[in-house]
């Protein structure tokens, strides 16, 4: 039941933590990771403009739908492009940068699953919003 209530929070906090790691370390981490530094750059940017809007949502005490809806669907196509990332640099990447993407993408595909089965759960913040119940219509 925690969790349901943190969700969100855990999803802003997780991709400004990455985005700003990233953006910061880019220069270092494409010479441990063999990946163009403008690819991480873009990474790091993608991640905080994630998190603002992420944010967004958790600070509400009322949410649309409409919107915890593109919040997962956004992380389900950023889990796709980090798998894309990590298919077209495989050859090249090194095993932390491969682990790296795929953790991320595993992560966010994750959070995408999760925030889509609570939906409903998650339009109103707080105890009120949280059931133990799952959407029936999944």
């Amino acid at each position: 039941m925690g969790m349901i209530r943190h969700i969100l929070w855990l999803d802003c906090m997780a991709a400004a933590s990455a985005g700003v790691v990233v953006l910061l370390l880019a220069p270092w981490l494409s010479g441990w990771y063999a990946l163009p530094g403008e690819l991480l750059s873009f990474i790091g940017a993608v991640n905080i403009a994630y998190a603002c809007f992420s944010f967004s949502l958790a600070i509400r005490l009322r949410r649309a739908e409409a919107l915890i809806k593109l919040l997962a669907v956004a992380n389900g196509f950023w889990a796709l492009a980090c798998l894309g990332i990590a298919a077209t640099f495989a050859p090249v990447m090194t095993l932390p940068g491969l682990c790296h993407v795929l953790g991320e993408a595993a992560f966010v595909g994750g959070l995408g699953m999760l925030e889509w089965k609570w939906r409903r759960q998650l339009l109103v913040a707080g105890e009120q919003g949280v059931s133990t119940q799952p959407v029936a219509d999944q």
